[in-house]
């Protein structure tokens, strides 16, 4: 060969096999070395080579440095970030892609503006907003160029190396960014069970907005998604599909982050990592910076508020923290307790997690959102954080009054669930949007394990025809089609069917295979399951894999038979129960009020009996 690939660490560069060129003659050795040189000349780049120096350890992962200013009275911040990306693909690359998820519309053919340079003033309005400043190479300070694609919902950018297989770069992104402001009446507990109600009632199509995690309310705000957050990848491909679904949205590789937040010193601030310096302020301008870290994390979110409280306790190596307002104070105490007694018994049955905090937050999330799920953090809609004593519950309406023990008890599954999907959705990755069920099913399931060590038998059994199978029957008894639970997310029309479909049937699949399999192996399934797929992003093939692995010889066909049945097949009524006929007969269909929304189907539905009350105030 006259042209060698010469691998040097982790990089490969050509060489030339000079005494290959030198037998054939000085002719063929000047035109061998025009070729080279004119190739040189139209790739304009070279390519890297794998990083050695000091910090060699902490370049082999993924990190984030961000640095952010927060305008809490307006609404709007302002970043930079510095992104250490290391290629673990099989091939070299000279692209990367970002997802800027909070541009994410609902409304189809509604795209974002793209900008180019030095992003214009934004103007928040009822959808938040990130916008692009600027885009170049770390340390060089290198302008790179980039544009934003599928409605500015992609961040593309276009390096001046190619990134061997195992090669690393650094680059920085200055942003900016705004959220609306939610009017309070969207989050109130009445607005959540009349939303509920409509979407059994008329099967109205739902899709997530990227409003739901990134506003501010009721003098809070939340931050879900307001930073450009690297596109996970499968090999080689980016994973840049981004549509709004029921379900959750955001894919991402593990990484580290270092964030660092500048707020008035009157803003509390809670994030997905752990605090590392307080707010120490700075003279020049009165604000106050604080410093976090976490490690392990797929995604970081921010929770800021001037009258934020938070009470936390340790759980192993892990702090358990609960952060809400001064009104729910007794509440916020209670999920504590729950997050802490969850965390205690997944670590126990499925192996440790490697993260140092998990936060729960009571916030005011809108109607039709009931809770939201992060790496190291996850928010409960506030509106169910009530009090039963306090004197505000004079003025609910007599039927929510009467549901205190349901109320109650959809916030203890709800926040079991939600520590539960810091194993199966942070941890273990999965896609939502292309199989929901995979973490979703999993989180259910644990839900009612944390029942079961935590209460017993008996309160277990409750939970599981309450929470699981109750969900289902009322979404038949409403007319609801029983469909296949191993869907994508766009296929399920709104909350009340995904919940019934992928959460129920999901769920009652792992409760049909421990029943078969017995505690032992199907807990060694698990737990080879998450240490197998720990950090790495899972499909429904690695956990089926997990469990017939598990499975004795005998019932290995039976494990599969049962995954098809639960997932791939229409068979609901027949395992878990048809409809309702007495039910239906006592709700009847009534007619939506044009003016109010559906508060009159509400009165309507006032002399329900307890069982639709138990679904209709659940957390969804």
């Amino acid at each position: 060969m006259v042209l060698d690939l010469v691998t040097r660490g982790n990089g490969v560069t050509p060489s030339l096999n000079l005494d290959a060129l030198r037998s054939r003659g000085p002719a063929f050795m000047f035109s061998c070395w025009s070729l080279v040189a004119l190739l040189l000349l139209t790739l304009n780049f070279p390519v890297a080579r794998a990083q050695t120096s000091a910090t060699a350890v902490s370049e082999k992962r993924l990190q984030y440095q961000i640095k952010l200013e927060l305008d809490f009275e307006n609404r709007t911040y302002s970043g930079s970030e510095r992104v250490h990306w290391i290629n673990r693909g099989d091939h070299p690359t000279a692209v990367l892609y970002f997802h800027l998820y909070s541009n994410l519309r609902s409304e189809t053919g509604k795209a974002i503006p793209v900008t180019t340079g030095d992003a214009p003033g934004l103007q928040p309005n009822d959808e938040p907003r990130i916008e692009i400043s600027a885009v170049n190479a770390a340390g060089s300070g290198a302008s790179l160029p980039y544009t934003l694609d599928d409605q500015g919902t992609n961040l593309r950018i276009t390096l001046r190396e190619v990134i061997a297989p195992g090669a690393a770069t650094d680059i920085d992104i200055k942003f900016k960014g705004s959220v609306p402001e939610i009017d309070a009446e969207e989050t109130g507990l009445v607005t959540h069970i009349v939303q509920q109600v409509s979407a059994a009632i008329r099967s109205d199509r739902e899709l997530r907005r990227a409003r739901d995690v990134n506003f501010r309310c009721r003098n809070v705000m939340m931050l879900g998604t307001a930073y450009p957050l690297l596109s996970a990848r499968s090999g080689d491909d980016w994973l840049r599909k981004v549509e709004p679904t029921v379900g959750d949205i955001v894919l991402a590789d593990v990484a580290d982050y270092v964030v660092e937040i500048e707020a008035a010193p009157a803003v509390s601030l809670f994030t997905s990592g752990g605090l590392v310096e307080p707010g120490t302020v700075n003279e020049s301008n009165q604000k106050s910076v604080t410093r976090f870290s976490g490690e392990n994390l797929r995604d970081f979110a921010i929770i800021a508020g001037p009258t934020l409280r938070s009470e936390e306790r340790s759980v192993g190596n892990v702090s358990v923290r609960s952060v809400f307002l001064p009104e729910q104070e007794g509440v916020a105490r209670r999920v504590l307790g729950v997050a802490a007694d969850s965390l205690r018994v997944y670590a126990a049955r499925f192996g440790p997690l490697p993260l140092r905090n998990v936060t729960i937050v009571g916030a005011p999330l809108v109607a039709g959102f009931g809770s939201a799920e992060f790496s190291g953090l996850g928010a409960i809609a506030s509106a169910f954080y009530v009090d039963f004593d306090s004197a505000t519950m004079r003025n609910m309406p007599e039927v929510i009054r009467e549901q205190r023990a349901s109320l109650e008890s959809s916030l203890e599954w709800s926040v079991a669930h939600m520590v539960a999907h810091q194993w199966w959705g942070a941890m273990v990755g999965s896609d939502p949007a292309r199989a929901p069920v995979v973490d979703e099913a999993l989180a259910n399931w644990s839900a009612l394990l944390y029942y079961r060590d935590v209460h017993g038998e008996d309160l277990a059994a409750s939970a599981l025809d309450e929470q699981v199978r109750g969900v289902y029957k009322v979404y038949r008894t409403f007319g609801g089609e029983d469909i296949e639970a191993d869907r994508a997310a766009r296929d399920f029309r709104n909350s009340f069917q995904y919940s019934a479909i992928v959460g129920s049937k999901g769920a009652l699949m792992f409760v049909a295979l421990q029943k078969l399999l017995g505690d032992e192996k199907y807990f060694a399934a698990l737990r080879s399951y998450y240490a197998a797929n720990s950090l790495e992003i899972a499909d429904m093939d690695d956990l089926r894999g997990a469990f017939i692995a598990e499975a004795p010889l005998a019932q290995r066909r039976v494990v599969a038979r049962t995954f098809g049945r639960w997932l791939s097949s229409k068979r609901g009524d027949e395992d878990i129960g048809p409809p309702d006929p007495r039910l239906a007969a006592e709700l009847g269909l009534p007619v939506p009020n044009q003016k109010g929304g559906d508060r009159g189907a509400l009165t309507a539905f006032s002399r329900v009996g307890k069982f639709f009350w138990q679904q209709m105030t659940r957390i969804r």
